[in-house]
């Protein structure tokens, strides 16, 4: 058998192994159901377990074949050993203690105060008849003065009531502190107690994430060969803009940023998070020095990297100080839609970023108005290496970056497909056929977000995502053999 058909054999018997990780992420940060798979998903490169057989929490990767990341979170007893948990547990058991104490003197208390009741009328009996023998001393007899008497040992289980009462009152005084100083000692304990929890759990979390970044990197860079259905994250804004989260793989900024229109803006608009993205709340504006033109901004290692309006100048904007780290002009580069994508919009400089770094997308007259990639140095701007891929910009609809390879659209509207693709490892290119679902009609933005593994678009006033699913070439050693494995994952 030729090596051409074992390849063929090998990539066929390995495309069952399906993963869709994003799949699975995704719908969690715009709160839809994660339980029913989306079309064009499967296996997932995800396996979550719980709860956990061991203690702690661990993640292991394998890359024989495919990747495998399993998560075992804490099993319940785990918290059992911690003092600060004994110490709860002892102080509310104490205030359990006093509650049932508390319990019984009110149950004896009400007992206590039926009979004084029921004595009431002894009492006003006892009374007329010491007024009248006060009154009228002639009258009293020897049948009532031992009526009297038997009427005042009536009262004796009264000696008992009020030495209960007394040392009742004194019980609840000294309750009354004894809860006080519990209720204190609970309030401090549960703070610290969940304040602390909390730290660990967020550090664990942080870690968990790396972890998580790390086992899927060792797939490695693959090759587009499936875009999934749209999931609508919000349907706001304008009909042109863009939006995006930082790009950077290890970043933990999970902020949205949001830019609205393509023609002059200075508004930047931050969310602290996708879902705070998702239902409009919790935004911050921040007005930027200098105006932006087109659509094709990207948020990378803490930096706004934009097209300066009506110029071919690149801007850094620094996201936490608000100042402009740097800014530089793309040589030749069209601008004020000189070389725009098919849908116009000012969109002659696209920048984006992907596995590798920062890029940037555009053309000059010297290049015939072909699309040019360019990797930029992300500090300075300065153009690092260039590609002429052959591709005249104003054909394309939009494109994005993914593991160093460029993929274009045939067009903005509905029908379109990812026509053209040029890898930039091998200064080569190649006509696609990859359709997606425009749901919308009209895309003005179009981003690969590497964190995130997924396509951010501005769609006709909506914001949506689509998963990726990416062809992966991996290499590995096994009985002294040099094997190729297949394994598609998102």
């Amino acid at each position: 058998m030729s090596v051409a058909m074992l390849k063929i054999g090998a990539v066929l018997s390995t495309m069952i192994m399906i993963t869709n990780w994003m799949s699975h992420k995704l719908p969690t940060l715009v709160g839809l159901r994660q339980d029913v798979a989306r079309p064009g998903t499967s296996e997932k490169i995800i396996s979550v377990l719980y709860p956990g057989e061991d203690d702690g929490w661990q993640v292991y990767g394998s890359v024989q074949g495919k990747c495998v990341c399993s998560i075992r979170s804490p099993v319940q007893s785990v918290c059992s050993g911690d003092p600060r948990y004994i110490h709860l547990r002892q102080t509310s058991d104490h205030v359990q203690n006093v509650s049932q104490y508390i319990e019984m003197l009110n149950s004896r208390t009400s007992q206590d105060l039926q009979q004084l009741r029921d004595s009431e009328m002894l009492l006003v009996t006892m009374e007329t008849r010491l007024k009248t023998a006060l009154n009228n001393a002639q009258s009293l007899t020897t049948k009532s003065l031992q009526e009297l008497r038997w009427s005042m040992s009536e009262f004796r289980p009264l000696r008992l009531v009020l030495g209960r009462f007394r040392s009742d009152v004194s019980q609840f005084d000294s309750l009354r502190e004894e809860t006080s100083r519990l209720h204190d000692s609970l309030s401090i304990l549960k703070e610290h107690f969940t304040l602390q929890y909390y730290h660990q759990l967020q550090h664990k979390a942080s870690t968990l994430q790396h972890n998580l970044h790390t086992c899927s990197s060792r797939l490695g860079c693959g090759r587009l060969t499936g875009i999934s259905a749209p999931v609508t994250v919000r349907s706001s804004g304008s009909r042109f803009g863009s939006w995006m989260m930082d790009s950077l793989i290890d970043s933990l900024d999970n902020r949205v940023w949001v830019m609205e229109g393509y023609f002059k803006g200075k508004r930047l608009v931050e969310f602290p998070s996708l879902s705070d993205f998702a239902t409009g709340q919790n935004f911050i504006i921040h007005h930027l020095d200098q105006p932006w033109s087109g659509t094709g901004h990207v948020v990378y290692d803490g930096s706004l990297y934009y097209n300066k309006h009506n110029s071919n100048t690149l801007i850094r904007y620094q996201l936490s100080s608000g100042h402009i780290l740097a800014q530089r002009d793309l040589d030749q580069a069209g601008f004020n839609n000189t070389f725009p994508y098919s849908w116009g919009g000012s969109s002659d400089i696209d920048l984006m970023a992907d596995e590798a770094g920062l890029w940037a997308v555009y053309t000059t007259l010297p290049h015939g108005g072909n699309v040019v990639l360019s990797r930029l140095d992300p500090d300075t701007l300065q153009v690092m290496e260039s590609w002429d891929t052959g591709f005249p910009k104003r054909s394309a609809g939009e494109s994005f970056l993914i593991c160093q390879t460029l993929y274009l659209t045939n067009s903005h509207l509905a029908g379109a497909k990812v026509h053209f693709s040029y890898h930039t490892s091998t200064s080569s290119y190649e006509y696609t056929d990859i359709p997606f679902h425009n749901q919308y009609s009209h895309i003005s933005m179009l981003d690969y977000n590497p964190r995130m593994r997924a396509l951010f678009t501005w769609n006709n006033g909506h914001q949506v995502i689509y998963d990726i699913t990416l062809l992966h070439f991996i290499k590995t050693t096994k009985n002294n053999h040099r094997n190729i494995s297949n394994v598609i994952s998102k």
